[in-house]
């Protein structure tokens, strides 16, 4: 499992010409799965995104977690970042989860991340032609990939 994480001071998702989410402060959080991904995945990487300190304290010093700032966040599904570059201009996205794991995966991440905040957590929607927008504050953005947690 993959997340690039940014510090926004505003994200949305537009779909059809819809907006159907948006946060004002907060994260923006894309996640990629992959084929062996599992609970535990979750578990840590949630965890880990719950507890980070990036954002400003009141000296300027990245210090606080999103919970801290009472932060919201707002989760899109991207398979991209499993992409794979190693040969030719054209990438493979074998690594990638076929739907039929993703979506539930992706469905107990957005889960996990509401249950342990006891907040809700925005979403796109799963395999739509999303537009995002993003206000990228610092900028700060943070890639986490589970296999490196070791």
């Amino acid at each position: 499992m993959k997340a690039v994480i940014q510090r926004v001071t505003q994200a949305s998702v537009t779909i059809d010409d819809i907006v159907t989410s948006e946060i004002k402060q907060g994260l923006l959080v894309l996640l990629g799965v992959t084929n062996h991904d599992t609970q535990e995945d979750i578990e840590w990487l949630t965890n880990k995104i719950i507890g980070m300190r990036i954002f400003n304290d009141s000296n300027g010093a990245m210090n606080l977690s999103i919970e801290a700032v009472d932060g919201d966040i707002l989760v899109i599904s991207q398979f991209t970042l499993m992409a794979s570059t190693k040969k030719g201009n054209r990438p493979s996205f074998i690594e990638a989860a076929r739907p039929e794991k993703a979506i539930p995966m992706y469905e107990s991440f957005v889960n996990t991340l509401s249950r342990k905040r006891n907040k809700t957590t925005y979403t796109g929607t799963f395999g739509a032609d999303m537009k995002v927008q993003l206000l990228n504050d610092g900028p700060v953005t943070i890639v986490i990939d589970t296999l490196n947690r070791i």
